[in-house]
């Protein structure tokens, strides 16, 4: 197992490990309520997405990739918390222009995504986040989320934060073991009636450690 920063090459793998971690344990995720696209045109835009020129934590600048003899099995993103949603609808928005997606359509697009509003929670302006963890099914088991969680902390500890934070959906209990194991512990959480009639799940959980 090899750990290193995402290339551009990586987009495929990374619109994949956004796609499978924003699902969790359900069968979608925040792009897919959000686009209301087939599963292949909604990798295809976050492939894209995270090649804009804007930076975003959807971006392959913000991801480590762990490879397993020589290929991509697990990622996850690791950014400062203060200023990701802005910068990740400027990317969108980026794309939107590049594709000539039509306004009234990206206008719906925010309108749909805005479901996540009452109950999303994650860490605070000062705060170093982890999000989008995934690995591809064919090698769970192997240790991979606990080096990547690892390597990303050491990342954020020589930035300068004190504290990183990591969200996931409430009943994602695969995620709850591997975090409470890489030392994180419960920080808050929050639910909605009508995000769980939407995606199945009650709300989003927030852990967090010092680092």
């Amino acid at each position: 197992m090899t750990i290193r920063s995402a290339r551009p090459e990586d987009a495929e793998f990374i619109a994949q490990t956004i796609l499978s971690s924003q699902r969790g344990y359900r069968s979608r995720g925040w792009f897919d309520v959000a686009l209301g696209w087939p599963d292949a045109q909604c990798r295809d835009l976050i492939a894209r997405i995270a090649v804009t020129h804007a930076v975003s934590m959807w971006h392959v600048s913000q991801f480590l990739v762990a490879e397993v003899d020589g290929r991509p099995a697990a990622a996850l993103c690791a950014v400062p918390a203060a200023g990701t949603g802005p910068a990740a609808w400027c990317a969108i928005e980026e794309v939107a222009a590049e594709t000539g997606l039509d306004p009234s359509e990206l206008e719906a697009i925010r309108r749909r995504g805005a479901y996540t509003r009452a109950c999303w929670v994650q860490g605070g302006e000062g705060d170093w986040m982890i999000e989008h963890v995934a690995t591809d099914p064919a090698y769970r088991g192997h240790g991979l989320v606990q080096a990547l969680i690892a390597h990303a902390l050491d990342k954020g500890r020589a930035a300068g934060f004190g504290r990183a934070t990591i969200s996931f959906l409430i009943g994602n209990m695969p995620a709850e073991r591997a975090y409470t194991k890489a030392g994180f512990v419960f920080a808050d959480e929050k639910r909605d009636p009508a995000f769980e009639a939407l995606i199945g799940a009650p709300g989003f959980r927030m852990f967090a450690r010092e680092i």
